[in-house]
């Protein structure tokens, strides 16, 4: 909802684009009982009982499972959403591997390759048509060491919304033409303490920009953050 918003949606207008699913169904203002951080995405809708049927009606662009109730991005949901979507997003975040959405292979597979898969279990590469997938994880191993180095450098007094949203669109511009043409939305891990400085600097940036920083800002922001980045080599 935040980059929505700040991609010039109204708050309105990005919170109706998201909508949740839970073990009763979808989250809407009908509801007698719902936890207090699902009220600001119940929205005015009819009863829907199923994923399935939830999908059909609301026509998403994307799912996201974080519920850890594996399976439930079966065969019928992954072909209804690459029917609506020419590019199904689909992102099977939980873990471990028993808990997950789906497997890597089941979300190509059922979508004619063509989801934009990420995991929250790792998934060997998927061989389909004669094309290669390689699934990456959505792991918060990209982000927090970025996130946490950054303030160290920068000495920053508070951790934002700011600095997670320039560390998110840092990692995105760090995928490269040849990670999507294999159908990865992470860069490979190998190449973590590149991201983890990149992420870092904007972090750092962020806290200099928002007078939250303990320091001057230095003259080149990336060499200060690598500078600080611990070699574990004796």
């Amino acid at each position: 909802m935040s980059a929505m918003i700040a991609e010039g949606l109204s708050e309105t207008a990005a919170r109706q684009r998201c909508w949740a699913v839970d073990s009763r169904g979808l989250v809407v203002k009908g509801r007698t009982v719902l936890a207090e951080h699902k009220l600001p995405y119940a929205h005015d809708h009819p009863p829907v009982g199923d994923f399935l049927t939830a999908i059909k009606v609301l026509k998403p662009t994307a799912i996201i499972g974080v519920a850890a109730v594996g399976g439930t991005f079966t065969q019928e949901v992954l072909e209804e959403m690459a029917r609506i979507n020419e590019r199904p997003i689909v992102f099977a975040l939980s873990n471990p591997t028993s808990q997950a959405e789906c497997s890597a292979e089941e979300a190509y597979r059922w979508t004619k390759g063509r989801a934009l898969f990420a995991c929250g279990s790792p998934f060997d590469p998927v061989k389909l048509d004669g094309k290669t997938y390689v699934p990456r994880q959505g792991n918060n191993s990209y982000i927090f060491p970025g996130i946490g180095l950054g303030a160290i450098a920068s000495r920053a007094r508070r951790i934002t919304d700011d600095m997670f949203m320039g560390a998110a669109q840092t990692l995105a511009q760090l995928v490269t033409e040849s990670d999507l043409e294999q159908g990865s939305l992470y860069p490979a891990l190998p190449r973590i303490r590149e991201v983890s400085a990149h992420i870092a600097a904007a972090v750092a940036g962020a806290a200099y920009r928002n007078g939250l920083a303990g320091k001057p800002k230095p003259e080149d922001v990336l060499a200060d953050v690598r500078s600080q980045m611990f070699d574990p080599h004796y």
